[in-house]
């Protein structure tokens, strides 16, 4: 009894960020191949997609409602964040840099660029703002828009998500990423369409206490199509 104690007192906790989603059944494999002796994998629902929110949020509001979760560990956590958990996860390490053991990123957002289609994307966001309801009015127009914009998770989503989503998108976070000093484990799919492996190596730049990984025919969402593997790199980081 006195040695089962022991072990389970040992046990580090794993906060995971998921990314824009409703449904975190494909996160499945890939937590339980970090649960075991050493860690605990936990996945947070995210206000707004896993749990509910009456307004729309900022990536303060984000930041300050990750702290409120992360404060009352008596150790230092480990956080992994991907795609938009990732955005929330480096906006959070930025700001309160001393705050963990360890952070992962799996494809994380919030690398603006100038390109022409992220630069419509935005402007097309801009416009469903300012047409509000009206929109509604003209189905092809708004699907027409929805399609030059070339984002469903902004088709789908209800108004408070919209304008959270065209919160969330309008920060560039740049210009913070060096004041992130927890080290760092950055893995990037090599095929990533949605968020360029480009990011990761700027982001890896800017972040001086970190490493990037970037695997081999994977996607967005490594974590999904290479759960074991992704693990493992993971484990070996904290080991």
């Amino acid at each position: 009894m006195e040695e089962k104690k022991k072990t389970m007192g040992t046990v580090k906790k794993i906060f995971i960020l998921h990314g824009w989603t409703r449904n975190i059944e494909k996160w499945e494999p890939f937590i339980k191949y970090l649960n075991g002796d050493r860690f605990l994998a936990i996945m947070l629902k995210i206000p707004g997609l896993t749990d509910t929110i009456d307004r729309p949020w900022t990536l303060d509001d984000y930041v300050e409602w990750l702290r409120g979760i992360l404060e009352k560990e008596k150790e230092k956590p480990i956080l992994i964040g991907q795609s938009n958990g990732g955005r929330i996860a480096m906006a959070y390490c930025a700001k309160y840099p001393e705050s963990l053991e360890k952070l992962v990123l799996i494809a994380p957002a919030g690398i603006r660029h100038g390109e022409a289609p992220i630069t419509t994307k935005r402007a097309v966001f801009k416009t469903l703002a300012k047409l509000g309801k009206s929109i509604t009015k003209s189905p092809k127009l708004k699907n027409a828009l929805y399609k030059l914009a070339g984002e469903n998770d902004y088709k789908d989503s209800d108004p408070v998500m919209q304008k959270t989503m065209t919160n969330l998108i309008s920060l560039d976070l740049k210009p913070v990423l060096s004041k992130i000093v927890t080290p760092t484990v950055i893995i990037w799919g090599e095929h990533d369409k949605i968020v360029p492996v480009s990011d990761g190596k700027l982001i890896h730049k800017l972040i001086k206490r970190s490493k990037l990984y970037i695997v081999k025919d994977a996607r967005h969402s490594p974590q999904y199509s290479h759960p074991e593997m992704i693990a493992d790199e993971i484990l070996g980081e904290l080991t």
